[in-house]
């Protein structure tokens, strides 16, 4: 050391040596951040909305104001004529199949033809050179016609005049389990209502086409089924499957089947029609009027139990509002009536389910669809159980728990792990949030806000309990599939699979899988087209177990490739040798060297398929092992009501959940997190209001969503790791059972502090203001 240097030192003057950097977080179990984080926080991201081409032309859409007309004339004429415009297309101009649906069953037109059945419906799509002139020439089409009433009442659908030439009726399921002689020393009986709430994604809808020289279409969507979309619109346009492409954009988030296509297929359509490229971006009121909702549910229960405040019958009556037609309603019917007794051992259970059509908005599939409107039914009747019996909420449910081993009332065994007991017991015993100081300081603490009305002293506490339970990926014999690839070369993985990232954190599980099984740091996940094999939908926790299947088998074929030469060299089998930390070893630690000189500039490659085992369709009777597994979740509501203006407001909700296994801790988290924040606004401000069959303010301003002054303190006070043998990695799905269980949770909560019934979803100040205290 120079003298320099020395007083330098001395004197305190020397810069410390860099810290070493942080670890990069590698593998499952490690919080790897998404690959696309930077980009979405900085705006540079690519959505549909951002897409361009030479020679563009901009679409529009005109849709029925009415809910219900025949429809006498339509005249395009004023349209064509603008100028500017380069093709207006109807009924008239869709050359093949022109019905569409998801669910196997096609029954909605592209463009309504002699019927309009819901406000909003499609009834003519125009392509001009500037977008104005688009929505101008759309609203120059002069439709004429004779309007009908409307059936806006689920009830009055099956004495209704028929309102599509299947029938008012989409599915009946009764369903009969045990002695329906059996009855309880305590009876109680509920009507319940849950209202419609609208999946409300970040970005509205948008899409690009573009024609190819073949005669065929590329379809640039925010899709989260690609192949069946493809295959719809390939049925619609008179083409092959093989001449139309769907190519996925980024998804600006999707707590369902996001995507409209109401605007889709007229997309495709126009870029046939003109030969040019076609872009739609949605206005937000399209987007309301256009995307399926989640489903209106009536409900009418009566439990039965003993003195003991065990269940000894369930009787159930579940009429879904479906809208104008099927989507997923028979999907979300079988949901609603496999769990209309919740998750707890019924040994006798009696349940008719309906699926409707009416002139509503269409419903179809949002998180947790059928689960969810059933769980606040029935944990509404355990809290009149435990009521009436002058028994503790908790200790009612915990006498009637399911757990592994047990029967559901369609006859299936829950073979999969079930640890709801342990789940409720967690959330009962976690601490109880401090109660607030009654002190002008303390004024952000009343329901109504900082600036809200009422007082402190007509504020109750309240804490209520919701159990929940959904079912994973398809049911009732869906045959679920997914392809995946994995290719290595030159020290990078690349995973090409057609599973969309809709923010359920797929790309990233796809690369912790990689990196896991190859030792390989360098993983990049391929965009997503119709050119690769389907995957399947984006829902159901689907993509973590099968679409994450497929990629574990392909990384361990490839894994097998990469050993091979080594263990031969060695006289040894592949299983006895180890990757980790980009090392290859054996166990007896004769052979060591990297992956990277494994590689020595192969290149290696396999593809693999993952498919769960088989389900089958409810019977007549409404039995049959219709679900691939189960996950199940408790939530723990307090909350703070002004019982004399009605206001609400949520404290705090403590979560404990069956994960099976954590793949991601941080993604995880935030996962449960946004799972119970949309739980919240299901229970206390979503509505979207459709009197006689019109909706209400279609916009932001009038449907109300949850903002961060709404959301809760929120506390996972546990995660149950007890894995899925059945399941890849073990994991389960986590996203839809906190939607489930947390506005049930929160409308117990409301019901303890105000001792009113509180049966309909979201709550209503009216329905929140005690009476009699």
């Amino acid at each position: 050391m120079s003298n320099d240097a020395a007083t330098a030192e001395a004197e305190g003057t020397v810069e410390a040596a860099p810290a070493a950097p942080e670890p990069i977080p590698h593998g499952l179990g490690a919080s790897l951040p998404p690959a696309d984080a930077r980009a979405k926080t900085e705006g540079t991201f690519p959505y549909a909305a951002d897409l361009w081409a030479e020679g563009l032309l901009w679409a529009a859409v005109l849709r029925s104001p009415h809910p219900h007309a025949r429809i006498v004339s339509i005249d395009t004429t004023h349209a064509r004529e603008m100028p500017g415009v380069r093709a207006v297309v109807t009924h008239e101009d869709v050359p093949g199949t022109p019905l569409h649906g998801r669910g196997g069953r096609a029954d909605r037109p592209v463009f309504a033809s002699e019927v309009v059945r819901h406000h909003g419906e499609p009834l003519a799509a125009v392509a001009a050179d500037h977008p104005d002139t688009a929505r101008m020439a759309a609203a120059a089409v002069i439709v004429e016609y004779e309007v009908l009433d409307p059936v806006t009442d689920p009830e009055q659908a099956f004495e209704a005049e028929p309102l599509h030439p299947d029938g008012n009726l989409i599915r009946h399921i009764p369903l009969r389990h045990g002695d329906p002689e059996a009855a309880g020393e305590v009876v109680v009986e509920g009507l319940y209502r849950i209202g419609r709430q609208d999946p409300a994604p970040i970005g509205a809808e948008a899409g690009l086409a573009v024609p190819r020289p073949d005669g065929g279409v590329e379809l640039y969507l925010a899709s989260t089924d690609p192949h069946g979309d493809r295959d719809i619109a390939a049925a619609c346009y008179g083409l092959t499957p093989e001449q139309v492409k769907i190519v996925v954009t980024g998804v600006p988030g999707a707590t369902a089947d996001r995507e409209d296509q109401g605007f889709q297929l007229p997309l495709g359509l126009l870029a046939l029609k003109t030969g040019c490229p076609v872009k739609l971006t949605a206005t937000r009121e399209e987007s309301f009027l256009g995307h399926p909702h989640r489903h209106p549910t009536l409900l009418r229960y009566r439990h039965h139990a003993d003195a003991e405040g065990r269940i000894v019958k369930v009787e159930a009556q579940i009429l879904l509002d479906a809208g104008a037609y099927a989507d997923t309603s028979s999907d979300a019917l079988a949901a609603a009536v496999a769990f209309a007794c919740g998750p707890y051992v019924v040994p006798n259970a009696f349940i008719e389910g309906w699926a409707v059509r009416t002139n509503n908005p269409p419903s179809g599939h949002v998180r947790g669809e059928g689960a969810m409107q059933v769980c606040a039914a029935y944990e509404a009747q355990m809290d009149k159980v435990a009521r009436k019996l002058g028994l503790d909420p908790a200790e009612v449910r915990l006498r009637n728990v399911l757990a592994t081993g047990d029967v559901l009332p369609t006859g299936q065994t829950v073979t999969c792990p079930a640890p709801v007991a342990e789940l409720l017991q967690a959330v009962r015993d976690f601490p109880l949030p401090a109660l607030p100081k009654d002190t002008p300081e303390d004024e952000w603490l009343l329901p109504g806000g900082p600036e809200g009305a009422g007082e402190p002293g007509a504020v109750r506490r309240g804490v209520g309990y919701g159990i929940g339970m959904v079912h994973m990926l398809g049911a009732e014999g869906a045959d679920e599939v997914s392809t995946a690839t994995v290719k290595v070369q030159g020290g990078v993985a690349t995973v090409l699979c057609a599973a969309v990232e809709t923010g359920q954190g797929f790309t990233t599980l796809a690369r912790q899988i990689v990196q896991e099984t190859l030792g390989v740091d360098e993983v990049q996940v391929a965009p997503v087209d119709t050119d690769q094999p389907p995957a399947g939908p984006g829902c159901r926790g689907r993509h973590t177990w099968v679409s994450g299947g497929a990629v574990e088998r392909a990384a361990k074929m490839v894994r097998t490739q990469l050993l091979q030469p080594l263990a031969h060299q060695f006289g040894m089998s592949t299983e006895l040798l180890q990757i980790a930390d980009g090392k290859i070893t054996s166990y007896d630690g004769v052979l060591s060297t990297t992956v990277a000189e494994a590689l020595d500039g192969k290149e290696l490659w396999a593809t693999a398929q993952c498919r769960p085992h088989p389900t089958e369709p409810l019977d007549e009777a409404g039995q049959g092992d219709a679900f691939v597994g189960m996950a199940f979740c408790a939530i723990r509501a307090v909350v703070d009501v002004d019982i004399e203006i009605g206001s609400v407001r949520v404290v705090e909700l403590a979560v404990a959940q069956d994960v099976g296994r954590v793949l991601n801790p941080a993604q995880l988290t935030a996962r449960i997190e946004a799972g119970v924040t949309q739980g919240v606004g299901i229970a206390l401000t979503e509505n979207l209001r459709t009197p006689r069959g019109l909706i209400r303010h279609p916009d932001l301003t009038g449907y109300a969503l949850p903002t961060a002054l709404d959301a809760p303190d929120i506390r996972i006070v546990k995660l149950v790791e007890e894995r899925d043998v059945v399941a890849p990695f073990g994991a389960k799905a986590v996203s839809a059972v906190p939607v489930v269980a947390s506005p049930a949770a929160v409308a117990s909560a409301v019901r303890a502090a105000t001792g009113r019934p509180v049966n309909r979803l979201p709550i209503r100040p009216q329905a929140a203001v005690a009476t009699g205290n």
